[in-house]
C-alpha cells in the first residue's frame, strides 16, 4: 500500500478490505459453500414429486375456496359445483348486495340520518 503525502500509513479508507478481512470473507463463503454441498441434492424424481405435491395443495386450496363460496352465496348450497357458475353467481350476488346497501344508505339519509362517508363507498 503506497501512502500519499497527506496520509500516514494505516490512515487509509476504513471501508477498504485488508488482506486479513478479504481472507476471512473468502473463508466464510467457502465454508457456506461446503455446507451447501453437504446437503444431498434432490433427484429429478424427488423434484417431480415435490412439484406434484405443491400443485395438488394449490388445487385443494382453490377447491376449498369455491366450497366456501357455495356456502356463502344463497342459491348455491347443495348444487353440483361448476366453478364458472359459482363465480358468475357470486359476482351477481355481490352486485345485488351493493345495490341494496346503496338503497339502505339513501333511506337512512332521506329519514334525516347521517351515514359516515366511509360507509358510502
Amino acid at each position: 500500500m503506497s501512502s500519499s503525502p497527506s496520509q500516514t500509513p494505516g490512515s487509509g479508507d476504513a471501508n477498504k478490505a485488508t488482506p486479513s478481512t478479504a481472507t476471512a470473507a473468502v473463508t466464510t463463503t467457502s465454508a457456506a459453500a461446503a455446507a451447501a454441498d453437504d446437503k444431498p441434492r434432490l433427484t429429478e424424481e424427488e423434484k417431480k414429486q415435490n412439484h406434484i405435491a405443491s400443485e395438488q395443495k394449490r388445487r385443494q386450496a382453490i377447491r376449498e375456496g369455491f366450497d366456501r363460496l357455495t356456502e356463502l352465496v344463497p342459491g348455491l348450497e347443495g348444487q353440483g359445483r361448476s366453478e364458472g357458475l359459482v363465480l358468475k353467481r357470486t359476482v351477481d350476488y355481490m352486485r345485488d348486495q351493493i345495490v341494496q346497501r346503496q338503497a339502505l344508505i339513501e333511506r337512512i339519509e332521506q329519514a334525516g340520518g347521517n351515514v359516515d362517508p366511509k360507509y358510502k363507498k
